[in-house]
């Protein structure tokens, strides 16, 4: 017990003095020490246990020297205003290099943190005092390394908490992470895009795409435009003639529509309104009288097979056979 007392009081009187020297000492002039510090990225969320990290670079410039005495004491508890911090420096590396008129030190200082409480509290990473001499003049002058704030959570808490009433100034924003809704969005916007890409390919007009601009793609816009006469309707007629005509690749009639079939079988599916194609031309041109069952508007008729075959030229009707063959 004696000796616990014995330590005690040494270590208060070794603090009292070190504190007194460190008040005494005037401090050292502007430029001579260069400083860069790595603080731990956040400042909140700290239990007891956890240990904080500074990374320190130090640039003295000759002939100041640092007094590597004067470094930090592992195990040192510090205090104040005669209270214990429970904050205390569980390991320190210290890296020295020569460099021209001046010499860099790299410290790295780790402080495990040895309090709690019921609710969050402040907590610092304690300024530490270093000592330099000048090597010409004999003066030794202080440099002191600031402090670095940081809030300590408890490991458990009592009752119900306002979140508006506790929240610490140490604590940025509450961000929502919204990475899976931005993700969700772009598949959206993607099937969205090909959609509206698909309903171009199988509705449009013009030739943006490949097989946009084929023979009955022209005819259809033909159509589209012409007049609802008995002319309008013979110019539609031989369009369309000319649109299978190029499509087969030699001269199609109703009597070698199972050699367009052979060479195209996506038109097979419409064989029926073909050969209502070929009744209405009939009627047209050669008999007043053919059958053709399409009905009393013989354009809008034309239109609706012109698109028929617009959709087997872009391979959008295909044939059965072959899709059950696959």
């Amino acid at each position: 017990m004696n000796r616990w007392l014995l330590a005690l009081v040494l270590s208060l009187s070794v603090s009292q003095t070190l504190a007194l020297e460190y008040e005494t000492l005037p401090d050292v002039k502007a430029g001579i020490v260069i400083i860069q510090v790595q603080d731990p990225e956040r400042t909140v969320g700290y239990t007891v246990g956890d240990v904080l990290t500074r990374n320190i670079s130090l640039r003295i410039k000759k002939p100041y020297q640092l007094i590597d005495e004067s470094l930090p004491i592992i195990g040192y508890e510090r205090r104040y205003r005669g209270q214990l911090v429970g904050i205390d420096l569980s390991n320190i590396k210290h890296i020295k290099k020569e460099d021209g008129d001046s010499v860099n030190h790299d410290l790295t200082l780790s402080y495990q943190v040895f309090t709690n409480n019921v609710v969050a509290k402040n907590g610092a990473l304690p300024a530490e005092y270093l000592r330099l001499i000048n090597t010409e003049s004999k003066e030794v002058v202080r440099y002191r390394i600031p402090s670095w704030d940081f809030a300590i959570s408890p490991l458990s808490i009592f009752g119900a908490v306002k979140i508006e009433n506790n929240m610490s100034g140490y604590r940025g924003p509450l961000l929502l992470d919204n990475n899976a809704e931005k993700q969700r969005l772009k598949i959206l916007l993607t099937i969205l895009g090909l959609s509206l890409l698909g309903l171009l390919y199988m509705l449009g007009k013009h030739a943006w795409l490949p097989k946009m601009g084929g023979p009955f793609a022209k005819t259809y816009r033909i159509i589209r435009k012409a007049p609802n006469t008995s002319q309008g309707l013979q110019d539609v007629v031989s369009s369309m003639h000319q649109s299978l005509n190029k499509t087969a690749g030699f001269s199609l009639f109703s009597g070698n529509l199972n050699q367009f079939f052979e060479k195209k079988p996506a038109f097979k599916q419409i064989e029926s309104e073909i050969e209502q194609f070929f009744g209405l031309s009939r009627q047209v041109f050669f008999e007043p009288n053919a059958k053709h069952a399409v009905g009393n508007n013989p354009i809008e008729w034309l239109a609706q097979f012109c698109r028929r075959c617009r959709d087997c030229e872009r391979g959008l009707i295909t044939d059965k056979q072959t899709v059950n063959k696959a």
